[in-house]
């Protein structure tokens, strides 16, 4: 059975270590020891809550059919007479969305803003994690 230690549920999460250690004392992450006194997370347990996490959408958000949001911050604009790409980085993952320069000028967007990936997509490529 995989098995995480808090650092490394913390990372898969999104979140820092005083959250997850918060949500184990508080009982919403169950938390057993190892041999050496670590806290670990058996990894069905973790899948479980992520997936609980996920079932509790940001209540503003808008209703979308696109369960992939993903909130960061503007960190790039690039834009040409009619198309602009826009770079935000969600937590570690840079994504760039090509859109037009009508819609950035009409949301208003800018570096430094906030703002959320929202990603449909028909083809999702899965790699195996590192994991055993």
């Amino acid at each position: 059975m995989t098995t995480y230690r808090i650092g490394e549920a913390a990372e898969l999460l999104g979140v820092s270590v005083d959250t997850v250690r918060r949500w184990v004392d508080s009982g919403r992450l169950t938390a057993d020891r190892d041999d050496h006194g670590h806290r670990t997370i058996a990894g069905v347990d973790l899948a479980g809550f992520a997936r609980s996490l996920g079932d509790d959408p940001d209540p503003g958000a808008r209703r979308s059919s696109a369960r992939n949001r993903l909130p960061g911050i503007i960190t790039a604009i690039t834009r040409d007479a009619v198309m602009a790409q826009v770079d935000i980085q969600a937590g570690p993952f840079r994504v760039v969305s090509l859109m037009s320069r009508e819609a950035v000028d009409e949301l208003a967007l800018e570096v430094g803003s906030t703002a959320v990936a929202v990603i449909k997509s028909t083809t999702v490529v899965v790699e195996r994690g590192d994991d055993k």
